[in-house]
């Protein structure tokens, strides 16, 4: 039987247990040594996190992914948080005014599946289009809009294949990688990725929409950012990806567009995630379900980077690393680059794929199904670039 958790001397946690290697980094030896706290953790699904549950535990600390939204409504009978940590880059399911008018500490892990992301994304291309990875006079131009850790380091890669990058960022100062406009980008693409988050209009409308959506206010809005102007002005033969956020495109014009143009679409994240109607999976070249940061690094670098975090709040010193979890990996970068008919031995971007579009019934993908995909997911390894 469970002993009853003590308020004065337990560290309680209530985690999204999809986050990798929970057990292995938060436990008493890793977090209670130096404390005298018994760690009682709580694992769940992370749609499942809510007000209720957090009511009933009143847990110290919270630990989450992008599926669960933090603000007013989840913590509104909770008085005992005082960490929230969230396993991703992405922090638009995250009301961090709320927690710091709380004083609730928050961490996120920024940057840590940019490897993972940025492989994606090539193994998309590099698989539709094979022939880019021939150097020619005339190299294909890769469109990057969000230049930040996953856009960035795209580039890169882009720029050791010899290819052209057009970037666009009006968050960030023009610089040689920031070179072009919102407009340039799309029409002048070969390929065109998105590496944005999800953002709303600084408006009152927008703002209640924001909190409902979970999404940031800005003053360069994300949400449609690519709607029917959008597509209208991108060439026929654009190749579009988007792993970034799903409202990012507006999946009605996005359906209408390929209908008209045939254009190829590469989508890991959806508008109306976790459900995706058939009407648009069967019209796209690739559709994966929010998979692209899914490497075994990528994950324990997210769990290491909010438990480092949890760390500092504690005051005590980190007791675990994931470099002792890791297996020996034998994927090099420069390895795949010598030999591109290895890429489905590297990532087979097609079961992916495959294993999407294998759950369609009554017309759609549904939540739980798609849930399931990434819960059960086996994690790939990144690349040594």
């Amino acid at each position: 039987m469970e002993n009853k958790p003590n308020a004065a001397t337990d560290l309680t946690i209530v985690a999204d247990s999809n986050i990798a290697s929970l057990s292995e980094f938060f436990n008493n030896d890793t977090l209670s040594r130096t404390t005298g706290r018994r760690v009682r953790m709580i694992k769940v699904a992370g749609r499942d996190i809510d007000a209720q549950l957090l009511a009933d535990t009143q847990p110290n600390v919270l630990l989450i992914r992008s599926v669960t939204h933090v603000n007013a409504d989840l913590l509104k009978d909770n008085d005992s948080v005082r960490f929230v940590g969230s396993a991703t880059i992405g922090t638009d399911h995250v009301d961090q005014d709320y927690l710091a008018a709380r004083r609730i500490h928050f961490a996120n892990a920024a940057g840590c599946s940019k490897h993972s992301v940025a492989q994606y994304v090539l193994s998309a291309i590099l698989t539709l289009r094979p022939e880019y990875w021939q150097r020619s006079s005339t190299p294909p131009t890769l469109g990057i809009i969000g230049l930040g850790n996953i856009g960035s380091t795209l580039a890169q890669y882009a720029s050791s294949l010899g290819w052209q990058v057009l970037g666009y960022d009006p968050l960030l100062p023009a610089s040689s990688l920031n070179n072009a406009s919102f407009a340039q980008v799309i029409e002048k693409s070969d390929v065109v990725s998105l590496h944005v988050p999800l953002t709303d209009k600084s408006s009152a409308t927008s703002v209640a929409d924001s909190a409902h959506h979970s999404s940031h206010v800005s003053e360069y809005p994300t949400r449609h950012l690519i709607d029917k102007n959008a597509l209208d002005a991108m060439p026929a033969s654009t190749l579009l990806i988007n792993s970034a956020r799903g409202p990012v495109i507006d999946a009605a014009a996005l359906q209408a567009d390929i209908e008209r143009t045939g254009r190829q679409v590469v989508l890991d994240v959806f508008e109306h995630e976790p459900q995706i109607e058939e009407a648009l999976l069967s019209k796209l070249a690739i559709a994966t379900p929010h998979i692209a940061g899914y490497t075994l690094e990528g994950k324990l670098r997210g769990t290491q980077m909010i438990y480092d975090a949890l760390c500092e709040k504690l005051s005590i010193s980190p007791a675990q690393s994931m470099h002792q979890l890791l297996p020996l990996n034998m994927f090099l970068w420069s390895e795949l680059q010598a030999h591109p008919d290895r890429l489905v031995k590297f990532y087979d971007i097609m079961q992916d794929d495959k294993a999407l579009r294998a759950t369609l019934a009554e017309g759609q993908v549904k939540a739980a199904a798609f849930d399931q995909l990434r819960r059960d997911y086996h994690l790939r390894r990144e690349w040594q670039f």
